[in-house]
């Protein structure tokens, strides 16, 4: 049989390492990963190689050559623009035609038995068979599900954690009949399980997953590559690392020369002809490349030393990366998660510190500091966005630099020429970052329509309106003055989807940004009028029927934020007696404690009640969400308000859609259905939740928050539409708010947060759905199961932290509270 190795990758994620490198010639134990492929093929019989190339293609063939040296045949298929991991193989069709074959990644650690994968794949007379791995982490790979017999049900491509089911993944690793080629078009990108799989599962074809228990590491970021060289050194993986095993777990390869004075604590390995030096500290899983030097008093632990590097006297590396031929100068520290490219100096007394990396060719002066380290990595976030964008503590971590960076990455996504919006909330921060902001995307060729102070409804209209790029907002974090938030939104002014946002997390860890030539320096421009075009528009598109003659008055609360702009001229158009406080910009307060905010709630019911008002509202400092409080001052919590408007809306349409989170109580169920209304169940994203409004019929959209969408005027939340739209229907209607309320049957939902750690949560997904057994399972988001008789369990993995949430609704709180204890132990049991 004939294999096939995909060594085409350029390994963006492992920058700058892979700056000047091919991926799968990045060394592990001082071999290229792809040499740990070969071997592994050849100790299972499978001499007969191609290898499909693109990056950098003259070093994978100058260092493998026709493969006689590793006793193997090798022919080479290159791709003149990468074609995808089924399009590369289609690329190497004329050499695979006549028998099955075997396809494996050249950048990926493992030592599977592959004789075993083959006979599974024979005994099942399968067309592909897919070798998997079950991991803890399973988020950035592949998830597949299998049944009983092995027969491959689902195909899954980098899920979010709702959607994560099983810590079955793809290995990337398959054996094929060469009829599977006919399937892939020729000179496209195309990938294997994106698009080729899951069309074969549709006709009906035979594949199957083979459960690996070997070793199987995707070496696609800094961590698992580290990772990677601590597990050879370890015994957990079964390669070869060359060399003489002098005491165990340290390998010192021929040639190489350790001072009998030099302290060696394996498990560790050092390359031939390396030198090092009396006195030297050499710790756990440090791998020394070939003709290092390390000089006396040196001190590696954890640290990978790529070949020909010198280290001079006093040098401290801890959990770093040094590529080849760099020279760190004596009493040099470098800290933890460093990386520093090839053919760098870095000269005596300088500090490198944890996370920064160095590309290629650079030198850092002596005594220099250099602290430009993510900042949300050591914060413990596992991506750039959160949910609330890119956050953090001003000038802390969100600071000027990071604003230029972060502004530069998104330009360099977009074509020069775009208009982009700018925005801010009342904060002083906001005001001096977006200032940063504003030159980065100029620099960068890109056109600044600045809305200056606006709330992000109408910052999230006039992006849309005024057929802009994408716009930036910055705002200070809701209940935590110290923080700050920076938006980025599409065309559409919603928030950039996850594959918006990854791609302009790969820029941005690239540091590659696009720079404008003296002449393409791009323009800062004010649009006048952009309040009255919000306003006409919003009452244009809400009906407002009734409401002058309904004589309603309302107690209004702006919460020292920007809707205190747009009201003023909203309330002159409608006509209606608002009493409004706080209905200024307050800059020193542009968010407030939870504490400050139940108190504002208290005297807004208070005035409510004083005034004989219909309703009062609140609005969030940047106007997106609100609170309400019935016509007899009493508070109407988040969940409550929901059912209130959806009951209000449903009633006066008779029909259409709404859609809601998977996590809103079923109440919301029985309201539509009485009303005639279909309900649909969205992913609790907001992203999910804008898709859905923006389908055809939705009537109404709502994430339980305070959070509502109007979708016949935006996609995206508006508490100032959503105000507008509720003037309209509470004029229309002849009950009072307190009156829906009481109509609307009483929800037994609970909500409970665990602590799950991030290792672990593959695994808790998985047994959630062993749990379930042979019940209803819904994967909307997360897993939700539904107990016939006495409610539902909704266990969903947090994308941002290491914690686990879980809702249970039952038919009373005692049944919704045993749920609730049920399924946490559950958790709690998978996530130890």
């Amino acid at each position: 049989m004939k294999a096939v190795v995909m060594a085409g990758g350029e390994g963006t994620r492992l920058r700058p390492m892979t700056a000047s490198q091919p991926k799968p010639m990045l060394s592990i134990a001082n071999k290229p990963i792809m040499e740990h492929v070969l071997r592994l093929l050849r100790r299972h019989g499978l001499t007969d190689t191609v290898v499909t190339v693109h990056f950098l293609a003259s070093m994978v063939r100058n260092y493998f050559g026709d493969g006689e040296d590793f006793g193997m045949s090798l022919q080479y298929a290159t791709e003149e623009t990468p074609l995808g991991t089924a399009g590369s193989v289609k690329n190497a069709e004329d050499a695979l035609r006549d028998e099955p074959f075997l396809v494996i990644s050249g950048d990926a650690l493992t030592d599977i038995d592959l004789s075993d994968l083959i006979a599974y794949h024979k005994d099942n007379n399968a067309l592909v068979t897919v070798a998997l791995a079950r991991v803890p982490d399973p988020l950035e790979f592949g998830i597949v599900i299998v049944d009983e017999d092995g027969k491959i049900q689902r195909f899954l491509e980098k899920p979010t954690w709702g959607q994560v089911f099983s810590d079955t993944v793809n290995t990337g690793i398959y054996v094929m009949e060469p009829e599977v080629l006919a399937h892939v078009p020729a000179g496209q990108v195309v990938d294997w399980s994106g698009e080729v799989f899951p069309k074969l599962l549709e006709n009906g074809e035979r594949l199957y997953g083979w459960i690996a228990d070997g070793y199987w590491e995707d070496v696609g970021s800094l961590e698992s590559y580290v990772k990677a060289q601590a597990d050879v050194l370890s015994g957990k993986v079964n390669v070869e690392i060359d060399g003489f095993e002098v005491s165990p777990g340290v390998w010192i390869a021929e040639g190489a020369e350790v001072d009998a004075d030099a302290v060696l604590r394996g498990p560790l390995c050092i390359g031939d002809y390396a030198k090092i030096e009396a006195g030297a500290q050499l710790r756990e899983f440090t791998v020394v490349g070939s003709n290092v030097i390390v000089k006396e008093g040196a001190f590696l632990h954890r640290a990978v030393v790529h070949n020909n590097v010198y280290l001079g006297r006093g040098v401290n590396l801890r959990g770093c990366v040094i590529g080849k031929n760099t020279d760190v100068m004596s009493q040099a520290r470098i800290e933890e998660g460093a990386v520093v490219g090839d053919e760098c100096v870095i000269e005596p007394d300088s500090y490198v510190s944890a996370g920064v990396k160095v590309y290629p060719f650079k030198t850092i002066e002596a005594g220099a500091v250099v602290n430009t380290s993510v900042i949300w990595e050591s914060r413990g976030q596992r991506t750039l966005f959160g949910p609330r964008g890119v956050s953090g503590l001003v000038n802390v971590e969100i600071t000027p630099e990071l604003c230029v960076r972060l502004a530069s990455a998104y330009a360099t996504t977009l074509k020069k020429g775009a208009v982009v919006t700018t925005s801010r909330d009342a904060s002083r921060a906001a005001r001096a970052l977006k200032r940063a902001v504003h030159g980065a995307l100029n620099a960068s060729a890109i056109n600044v329509v600045d809305l200056e102070a606006q709330p992000m409804p109408v910052a999230r209209f006039e992006t849309a309106r005024s057929d802009c790029s994408g716009g930036i907002a910055l705002r200070t974090t809701p209940g935590d003055p110290q923080s700050l938030d920076i938006i980025f939104m599409d065309s559409d002014g919603a928030d950039l989807s996850k594959a918006a946002q990854r791609k302009l997390e790969r820029v941005f860890s690239r540091q590659e940004y696009r720079r404008a030539f003296p002449g393409e320096i791009a323009e800062l421009s004010y649009p006048p009028r952009v309040v009255e075009a919000y306003t006409a528009n919003l009452l244009g598109a809400v009906d407002m029927t009734g409401v002058f003659d309904a004589g309603l008055r309302v107690v209004a609360d702006c919460a020292g934020g920007t809707t205190s702009l747009v009201l003023p001229t909203l309330l002159g158009k409608i006509g209606v007696d608002v009493l409004t406080v706080n209905n200024r910009l307050d800059e020193s307060s542009p968010t407030q404690s939870v504490a400050a905010t139940r108190a504002d709630m208290n005297r807004l019911a208070e005035l409510v009640s004083s005034a004989g008002a219909a309703f009062g509202v609140r609005f969030d400092p940047v106007g997106e969400r609100i609170a309400l409080v019935d016509d007899k001052g009493a508070l109407v919590s988040d969940d409550r308000a929901l059912l209130v408007v959806l009951d209000l809306i449903a009633s006066e349409r008779r029909g259409g859609k709404v859609a809601l989170p998977v996590t809103t109580t079923r109440v919301a169920e029985e309201v539509s259905a009485y009303h005639g209304v279909e309900v649909i169940w969205t992913p609790t994203s907001l992203h999910g939740l804008y898709e859905a409004a923006a389908g055809p019929d939705v009537i109404f959209a709502a994430d339980g928050k305070g959070g509502f969408v109007v979708p016949g005027f935006s996609r995206s939340i508006d508490g100032i539409a959503a105000f507008t739209q509720l003037l309209g229907l509470v004029a229309r209607t002849r009950l009072t708010l307190s009156q829906i309320g009481a109509r609307i049957p009483d929800a037994s939902l609970l909500k409970r947060s665990m602590p799950t750690p991030w290792a672990a949560k593959g695994l808790v997904m998985r047994t959630v759905v062993e749990a379930a057994g042979d019940r209803e399972v819904d994967t909307t988001d997360g897993v939700r199961v539904i107990e016939p008789g006495r409610g539902w369990a909704l266990v969903l993995p947090d994308p941002s932290d290491a914690i686990t949430h879980l809702w249970a609704e039952g038919s009373d709180a005692d049944t919704a509270q045993e749920l609730l204890d049920d399924w946490a132990a559950v958790v709690e049991r998978a996530g130890r």
